[in-house]
């Protein structure tokens, strides 16, 4: 697709000044340099998707981090305020849900009348200007999300969540305010202050109805972002907004409008009357490459159709900027150039370490304090219990209970989502692959979470990644190779050889799908379809035989509902059947999160391995693998194959004989 190549009429170089005060160097931009009497610079600051990460530190590994924090970004914040005489810092959404120092503040201390949502505290700490909603304020219902807000020191705005609406959308009664114009005073080139009025507007993607049907179904209505937009924005006009940003929960997608849009960012570009436009929700980087291809947008300077856009990542790790030359345009004001970039709070190294770019802001972390200490007593407590063992020993040879709980919880949440869908109707199943299964990580790297009380911080062994949920919908085949594909885990084994090595050392454990809700054995005789990079090396090969589903055999035309994970069905591994073409849902949770909310609504699991998958027999045949020696406790209660110990494996290591 063709990109944008319109430049903005000013560069994006900086300035170096001496303070008055103590000769420190500060960054003047060359709009605030350039600017004379009747021009005047502002400085847009966006923060996004902080899904209550405040603090620099990583809940579900219990350990400190320096990729994420709202504690972090405020450094950078501070710096733009003093490089900059007129700023605005505003939030883009999706602040109080996503780790657990949100779960515990939902689940376990609840919101008073009154009480402070420690997300909201750190805000008001920070100094925001204002907020729209995301999509993950409604996880936790209504009641939670206006006991929230009410605690915020500025305004927080949604002009698409309806709770009656009206014959147009000015006409709705709003959950929230639909827009906000604030009186501000700007000081121009020559030091002269002046009066000016910005109009802010918010979006959330209307799929919230979809996504919290519990919550919201029978409450509130969501409408079209364009819609709503095309339908507020002369009515700030009017009302006197000199200029409108949007602030739009919404990621960057389609150049032009479609009904009912999830990512609408580059068609509200295209809405007479805004100015500048905030995204978010997708968890990326704007200006970036990740959008070089897209349709009428300029990754490289940041515009969409033309206008200013930022995406300030995720979790705090990184402030959006956008910089607005103003001029005084008879009795208002207009943009008349303008530069977007993003500033990063950390940066990854070669090696793949990880640099801080800055340091935490201490008073955000002191009015924060008590609720992340708290967080740590949650997330190091039970919030549930298993009846069955949780390890992954025997991950790759068996069907295994640490991969059958991701499917489990997998299973639970899609199968929620696709009520009243025209997907409800079709068998749910869930492709699943143990993460931590040894191989580089050492002989230590397995899930090993004994039978009784399951953490928090337990969910971070079983889904070591922040993926979230996604659904695709396939058929009987596609199914079958989705199969194939995860089968090259295996070496091909002549029948009636003794002890080969079993597992192709090349292949990533996070490739091994299992796919619950069937039945099927693999025949290792075979040779494998695909090789260790996805490619259809055998294409007539099949090693995946007696497929079934409830009992009977699965045909190329059956359809099914597979739950995974954005990685998988957007085409992460190259499977049959997720290639991104295929995706009928995508959550807006992460996995990690899914399996909270099941094992804490559970209660008590049970997640025993159901021998879903085995091995076709090959009579007179072993083979052998290695795991970790913690295995050994677990090995004769492995269901479905006969395992006996063969001595040590290479650097730690155990070995193991398998009976085909």
């Amino acid at each position: 697709m063709p990109r944008q190549t319109a430049r903005p009429s000013m560069t994006r170089r900086t300035f170096l000044s001496t303070t008055a005060a103590g000769g420190a160097l500060i960054m003047i931009h060359p709009f605030s340099a350039q600017a004379t009497a009747g021009q005047a610079h502002l400085r847009l600051m966006e923060t996004t998707d902080l899904h209550v990460h405040v603090f620099p530190y990583d809940y579900y590994s219990d350990k400190a981090v320096d990729t994420v924090g709202l504690a972090r970004t405020a450094a950078h914040i501070a710096d733009i305020r003093a490089e900059a005489t007129n700023t605005l810092l505003l939030d883009n959404g999706d602040f109080l849900q996503g780790n657990p120092m949100g779960d515990y503040i939902a689940y376990e201390r609840g919101m008073k009348e009154g009480d402070t949502h420690p997300v909201i505290a750190a805000m008001n700490t920070v100094g925001f200007d204002a907020s729209t909603l995301g999509n993950h304020e409604f996880n936790y219902g209504l009641d939670f999300l206006m006991k929230s807000v009410a605690g915020a020191n500025f305004p927080v705005i949604s002009a698409n969540v309806v709770k009656t609406q009206g014959s147009d959308p000015t006409k709705d009664t709003t959950l929230l305010p639909p827009f906000v114009i604030l009186d501000r005073m700007l000081t121009d080139g020559a030091g002269q202050e002046h009066a000016i009025k910005v109009g802010l507007i918010g979006f959330v993607p209307p799929q919230i109805m979809n996504w919290d049907r519990k919550h919201l179904e029978g409450n509130v209505t969501a409408r079209d972002i364009v819609a709503s937009a095309r339908a507020y924005v002369p009515v700030m006009k009017e009302m006197g907004a000199d200029i409108i940003i949007a602030l739009s929960h919404s990621g960057i997608g389609a150049p032009v409008e479609q009904e009912g849009q999830e990512n609408a960012a580059t068609a509200l570009a295209l809405v007479p009357g805004i100015d500048a436009i905030l995204t978010g929700h997708s968890h990326l980087v704007f200006p970036g490459p990740t959008y070089a291809d897209f349709a009428a947008v300029d990754a490289e300077v940041g515009t969409l159709h033309g206008k200013p856009a930022t995406m300030g990542g995720f979790w705090g790790s990184h402030l959006g900027v956008i910089d607005l030359m103003l001029e005084k345009d008879g009795a208002g004001w207009r943009v008349a150039a303008h530069a977007s970039e993003t500033r990063p709070i950390s940066k990854r190294n070669d090696d793949r370490s990880i640099t801080a770019l800055v340091e935490s802001d201490s008073a955000i972390l002191a009015a924060t304090q008590a609720d992340h200490d708290a967080t740590l007593a949650y997330v190091r407590r039970a919030v549930g219990k298993t009846e069955a063992p949780l390890h992954s020993y025997f991950a790759l040879v068996a069907d295994d209970p640490s991969v059958q709980i991701v499917s489990q919880a997998q299973v639970w949440y899609i199968t929620q989502m696709m009520v009243g869908t025209e997907y409800e109707s079709l068998p749910i199943l869930s492709a699943a692959a143990p993460f931590k299964a040894g191989g580089r990580g050492g002989p230590e790297y397995y899930t090993d979470v004994p039978v009784g009380d399951v953490a928090i911080k337990n969910v971070a062994d079983l889904y070591l990644y922040p993926n979230t949920v996604r659904a695709v919908k396939i058929n009987g085949a596609q199914l079958q190779g989705w199969l194939e594909r995860s089968a090259g885990m295996f070496n091909q084994i002549e029948p009636g050889s003794t002890d080969k090595p079993l597992l192709n050392l090349d292949f990533p454990s996070y490739n091994f799908d299992v796919i619950d809700g069937v039945t099927y054995q693999i025949d290792l005789s075979q040779p494998s379809r695909f090789d260790s990079k996805g490619e259809e090396t055998n294409p007539t090969a099949n090693r995946i035989i007696n497929l079934q589903h409830n009992g009977a055999p699965v045909t190329d035309d059956m359809e099914f509902i597979v739950a995974t994970n954005n990685y998988r069905a957007s085409g992460g591994g190259g499977f049959p059947g997720a290639k991104g073409d295929t995706v009928v849902f995508e959550g807006p949770d992460t996995n990690r999160d899914v399996i909270v909310r099941f094992i804490v609504e559970q209660g008590t699991i049970n997640p025993q391995a159901d021998a879903n998958w085995s091995f076709a027999p090959l009579p007179g045949t072993t083979v052998t693998f290695d795991t970790g020696p913690g295995g050994a406790s677990y090995a004769d209660a492995v269901p479905g194959v006969k395992l006996e110990p063969a001595g040590d494996g290479d650097d730690g290591f155990a070995r193991f004989r398998l009976t085909l």
